[in-house]
């Protein structure tokens, strides 16, 4: 009741999911009430059912899909409506009849040009066998039914205020930038201060990983709000359009920071523990990567500025011409103090590598 309570407050305080949710919840009771009202109230349809039911499940996240499943659900319950009517006038028995139509029909449901879908085929199939009787004429008005419900159930959608995920959008992204500048950061004052152990070490690589779940996330997000404006209305309509190439090069941005912290992570963690072949890196040398990373997660932060806040592209550029001096900086240092060990040559192959790339990346975004 407590977790109720407060979706119900958010909900009503300002835009979030929690109010897209309560609305698509009344858009969809009143697709179906609209559908019923139709074709059950006015009409009196033999099979007024189908029509609400339909109705009710298109009301989708998104227009585009609500079309899409739409017209697989419709060719779902038409095959399986006019399979079952076919064995069943043949059969003239129930029984026999399920376990004819029945194992045809799940398997028309796994095609996948039915999506997901396909088990509307089987439920189709089960809704005319299980009726007092099987006719052409209630198969059809079935198949009307459904048809009347899926026009309602979508126009309902598009427009209803039809579902709009930009908003989602952009925070997803903001999120995954700063968590990726609070990790490097946090890699950096711990490297500087050379008192990092193990167990801190493995706590960096954790955040790391889970920084690129964060960045599959986004991507699920950008994908979702994409699809959002396909067929909607309200994107034409005064809604800000979805940035295509500017969201797209942010995902590639996070995606490198996220795979290359994670590398510079574990390595960070290999050199902690005692039982790994990779050597802790000289105390002045980590202050030197330390003030790298810095740098890195200062440039991430005037990014994400720059894409998703406060215009800062100076700042930005600013930002990566530092980060490449001091790349330069690193590398010479690095070639200077490495030893003819190969485990410490391995550990400072690897910083300076995931080095490279990072900063590559972000000179790349920043041009």
């Amino acid at each position: 009741m407590t977790a109720a309570g407060d979706a119900a407050r958010r909900a009503w305080a300002g835009p979030g999911r929690e109010r897209d949710l309560a609305v698509q919840a009344v858009k969809g009771a009143l697709a179906a009430w609209v559908a019923w009202a139709v074709a059950g109230w006015w009409l009196h349809a033999p099979v007024a059912f189908v029509a609400p039911w339909v109705a009710l499940v298109l009301v989708e996240s998104t227009v585009y899909r609500s079309v899409a499943h739409g017209l697989q659900q419709l060719a779902a319950i038409a095959a399986g409506t006019v399979t079952a009517t076919a064995v069943g006038l043949l059969l003239h028995d129930t029984v026999a009849a399920m376990a004819v139509v029945l194992p045809s029909a799940m398997l028309l449901g796994q095609w996948r040009r039915l999506g997901s879908q396909g088990i509307y085929a089987a439920t189709g199939a089960l809704f005319v066998l299980t009726d007092d009787s099987v006719t052409v004429a209630t198969s059809a008005a079935r198949l009307g039914e459904a048809l009347f419900g899926a026009v309602v159930g979508i126009t309902v959608n598009a427009l209803v205020r039809p579902p709009l995920y930009l908003r989602d959008t952009r925070a997803v992204l903001r999120d995954a930038a700063r968590e990726a500048h609070d990790i490097l950061r946090a890699v950096a004052d711990g490297l500087a201060e050379d008192g990092w152990d193990a167990e801190q070490a493995g706590a960096w690589h954790e955040r790391a990983l889970r920084l690129h779940r964060l960045v599959e996330q986004a991507r699920s997000t950008v994908d979702w709000g994409r699809e959002s404006l396909r067929g909607n209305l309200r994107g034409r309509t005064g809604a800000p359009p979805l940035p295509g190439k500017g969201y797209d090069d942010a995902l590639v941005v996070l995606d490198y920071a996220a795979v290359h912290t994670a590398g510079v992570t574990r390595t960070v963690r290999e050199a902690a523990a005692g039982d790994r072949p990779a050597r802790r890196p000289d105390p002045g040398l980590a202050r030197r990567y330390a003030e790298f990373l810095s740098q890195t997660a200062r440039a991430l932060r005037y990014y994400s500025q720059s894409r998703f806040g406060d215009e800062c592209d100076d700042d930005l550029r600013e930002a990566v011409a530092q980060l490449r001096d001091t790349l330069a900086d690193l590398r010479r240092d690095l070639v200077r103090s490495t030893t003819d060990d190969p485990d410490e040559f391995a550990t400072y192959g690897a910083l300076l590598a995931q080095a490279h790339r990072l900063a590559d990346q972000l000179a790349a975004s920043g041009a």
